[in-house]
């Protein structure tokens, strides 16, 4: 009887045992993306596929401040960590999401912040925050520095980036931590976000102790001479170029003490005419010795990068059966829509990947590399080629402008140059993507990558550097490959410049051009004499056009050259016109002439002139009517412009600016999916499922729904059979999948957008997902910063 009592009644004390250790379970995510190993994955199940619809809001807190909020935030204990869109430091209790502490560096910080590191040193917490240049320490209780650590509490990242013999103010040079840093033992490890143009600082990794702020070693992504990879760049190469630098993040096989890093391509990104060689260890995945910085492996995705295809998101790691064999593993999502897997311990790949030829590039002194690395296995996440069948549908006027726009274009798929004068080349999937800095995110018990990427069609172009007024020549290297070379930009990614001064005191200029906004670095070079000529010329009028995303060519001072050349200009208008256009900007077949003189000189355009090529005839042309021609196409030798600073000319061309192909509407003039979530098993490397992610509400309201959409931040997978994500721009919505799926079991709209990757803990027993909400993507929307909590309610998460 006695026997039979105990076990008739084991299961039940079981239970209430289990029952009140979940009540009483703490699980953190303490790490940004939840580990070491960024699979971006929980074990917690309370919220799963059956429950995740009886999600409510638990908690919100609102920072009060406008801007975009990226981070993916910290829970250590009953503490959440995080950002705000100022880069303040906050603590919150993370059941309530009440404000325990806040940071104020007192820097006015416009730069992405995507997350914090957090460390105990056995005695108490810190936190470490990048906030511009710096690296703060922490105390995880109360928010004061540790003035202990570097500098009275906080390490300059410029330090150490000083070429001997060539620089020697550190303070001139542009880095901000943009992406937490990783600690291994009681070290943390560091990369950083660099300006895109000349001058840029290498884009070294580097190792600082976490109590002292000692730098403890340094890997050199531009070699120095004597180091492996040297040979990739001409010599001398690495006294004047810059970045090639880890700003997406790290990952770290703690075990074996193998760091992870990706890194993105050198400057000038659009042209390598000074950096002619493979350029190791730009756009390659590193994987370092963590504890000496040495390298152990690498793979350059992008061999010679002139199309800003940076490896744009932390890898993740994983293991997998093949064989009867265990092997550890690693995933890199890139830009291009490639997903390539390795043996993390070698570098060798988990199905081929072959060199593809590709053509050379015609810009003068540019030289590709013949081939670029492509995986067999998986197929391309993103579409890889646009052609004229792709193009919108949406309307019949925006498919016929869509059509006649992309006629002007160069569409031949990845890797094809960018050409100089005038034609656009177009880059699909675009400059933001295919994948972004979100990263994937891994079930590590059904071996299943999911990956959120964009398909939009951007384009580009080159033309020749010009001199003009000291302001102008430091716009054009500093300014004009963002905001394009007419200032008009490409909104709202890019704003216009022209009429700034209506929007903005010289004042707060100089502190956007210091400081750095969004997606903007910061430009501490640009001081002195040149800020003053930048300023003055920002506040010049300024030749608007069309937006830039609807422009085939770039626009061009054309009644200037006219006035400048009016026997050129009148030639060209009775013999040339009819067929490239009275811009030159070319009616096709016929091409653009726009930068001519940057492709072919004075004997091969006479030779085309007077014999005629293709469709086009041969004209008699000589003496007064030639030599007019010829100048007012800038192939003859002309007076040059002054160059009033010979320092702003280490680019011989400038982008024409990052453009969005989008109708007249602002919709993408592409066919849809314009956005897309995908489940890839990775023993095969076959997709399970892909679905349309996002949609635009304008569009949704009349029947036009999953379209897809633009979409930042990444997603988060649970043992509960649940992916989470934001991300997505126009809608704001937070929605859950069924992982197995794809099928859409919960979904909630934000304040504002989540362009960020959720994060989820469990406090006394109850589970939370926890997203940040900004509208800083879409700034027509009402602006703010908030961060959102949900559970289920106490009594269902009791059940659980």
């Amino acid at each position: 009887m006695f026997r039979r009592f105990v076990l008739n009644r084991l299961p039940a004390a079981i239970a209430i045992f289990i029952g009140s250790f979940a009540q009483a379970q703490t699980i953190d995510w303490p790490v940004y993306n939840g580990s070491l190993d960024g699979d971006h994955y929980s074990k917690l199940t309370q919220i799963n596929r059956d429950t995740v619809h009886l999600l409510q809001r638990a908690w919100t807190f609102d920072t009060g401040e406008k801007g975009g909020i990226q981070t993916n935030p910290l829970i250590v204990g009953r503490t959440l960590y995080a950002f705000t869109p100022g880069t303040k430091v906050v603590a919150l209790d993370a059941t309530t999401g009440k404000l325990k502490w806040k940071f104020d560096s007192g820097i006015i910080a416009g730069q992405p912040a995507r997350g914090l590191t957090y460390w105990n040193d056995g005695e108490r917490g810190r936190i470490y925050a990048g906030v511009m240049n710096f690296l703060y320490c922490l105390d995880a209780e109360t928010g004061n520095l540790i003035t202990s650590f570097g500098e009275n509490g906080h390490v300059d990242l410029r330090k150490g980036l000083v070429i001997d013999g060539v620089q020697s103010d550190f303070s001139a040079l542009s880095i901000a931590l943009t992406t937490p840093g990783i600690i291994y033992k009681d070290m943390i490890i560091v990369g950083g976000r660099e300006p895109e143009s000349h001058p840029a600082p290498p884009g070294y990794i580097r190792a600082y102790d976490l109590r002292t702020g000692a730098l403890r070693w340094v890997f050199h992504t531009i070699p120095l001479p004597g180091e492996p990879g040297y040979e990739t760049w001409p010599k001398d190469a690495y006294k004047t170029a810059g970045a090639a630098n880890n700003w997406a993040g790290m990952v770290l096989d703690a075990k074996r003490g193998i760091l992870y890093a990706p890194t993105g391509s050198a400057v000038m990104d659009f042209y390598g005419g000074d950096r002619v060689g493979n350029d190791l260890y730009a756009n390659s995945l590193l994987a370092l010795d963590a504890n000496t910085g040495k390298r152990v492996w690498h793979f350059q995705g992008v061999h010679h990068d002139i199309w800003d295809r940076d490896f744009p998101a932390p890898p993740a790691l994983f293991t997998i059966n093949r064989d009867g064999k265990r092997i550890d593993a690693i995933a890199q999502t890139t830009k291009q829509g490639y997903l390539y897997l390795f043996n993390r311990l070698t570098g060798e790949p988990l199905f081929p990947i072959r060199e593809h030829p590709y053509p050379a590039s015609t810009v003068p002194g540019e030289v590709t590399s013949p081939t670029q690395p492509k995986p067999d296995v998986p197929e391309p996440y993103g579409r890889q080629e646009l052609t004229e069948d792709m193009l919108t549908t949406r309307t019949p006027d925006a498919h016929q402008w869509a059509v006649k726009t992309f006629r002007t274009f160069r569409s031949e798929g990845q890797f094809y140059p960018l050409t100089v004068g005038g034609q656009q080349t177009i880059v699909f999937p675009g400059f933001d993507g295919g994948a972004e800095w979100g990263g994937p995110a891994i079930d590590p018990v059904h071996d299943i990558i999911y990956i959120n990427e964009t398909e939009m069609a951007w384009t580009g172009g080159l033309v020749p550097s010009k001199g003009g007024s000291p302001g102008e020549v430091v716009y054009q290297s500093q300014c004009a490959m963002c905001h394009g070379i007419d200032r008009s930009g490409s909104p709202p990614a890019f704003p216009s410049l022209i009429d700034i001064d209506k929007r903005m005191p010289p004042d707060k200029v100089v502190a956007k051009i210091h400081q750095g906004v969004g997606r903007m670095p910061s430009f501490p070079n640009i001081e002195g004499q040149r800020l003053d000529a930048l300023v003055a010329y920002l506040h010049t009028a300024g030749v608007a056009g069309p937006p830039k995303e609807l422009q085939g060519v770039p626009a061009t001072d054309h009644a200037s050259k006219e006035a400048a050349d009016p026997a050129g200009a009148k030639v060209y208008s009775e013999q040339c016109s009819v067929c490239h256009g009275d811009h030159m900007e070319g009616i096709a077949p016929s091409p653009p002439l726009v930068g001519l003189g940057a492709r072919m000189n004075v004997a091969q355009t006479t030779d085309i002139i007077q014999k005629g090529k293709g469709q086009m005839p041969g004209m008699d042309l000589k003496g007064t009517d030639l030599e007019p021609l010829l100048h007012f196409l800038e192939v003859a030798p002309a007076i040059e412009a002054q160059q009033s600073n010979p320092a702003e000319w280490s680019n011989k061309y400038i982008f024409t600016g990052y453009r969005k192909f989008l109708d007249p509407d602002g919709y993408p003039a592409i066919s849809p999916p314009w956005g897309t979530l995908n489940a890839i098993d990775l023993n095969t490397g076959k997709y399970l499922w892909k679905v349309p992610f996002g949609e635009y509400p304008a569009l949704a309201q009349h029947g036009m729904k999953n379209t897809g959409t633009e979409n930042y931040g990444g997603p988060l997978v649970t043992a509960g059979g649940v992916l989470f994500i934001g991300a997505t721009v126009y809608d704001h919505k937070f929605r859950a999948f069924d992982s197995s799926t794809g099928k859409v079991l919960w979904e909630v709209e934000l304040p504002f957008s989540g362009v960020a990757t959720p994060a989820t803990y469990m406090i006394d027993g109850r589970q939370y997902v926890v997203i940040a909400a900004s509208n800083a993507r879409s700034p027509k929307d009402p602006q703010g910063g908030m961060y959102v909590a949900f559970a289920l309610r106490a009594e269902n998460a009791q059940k659980q």
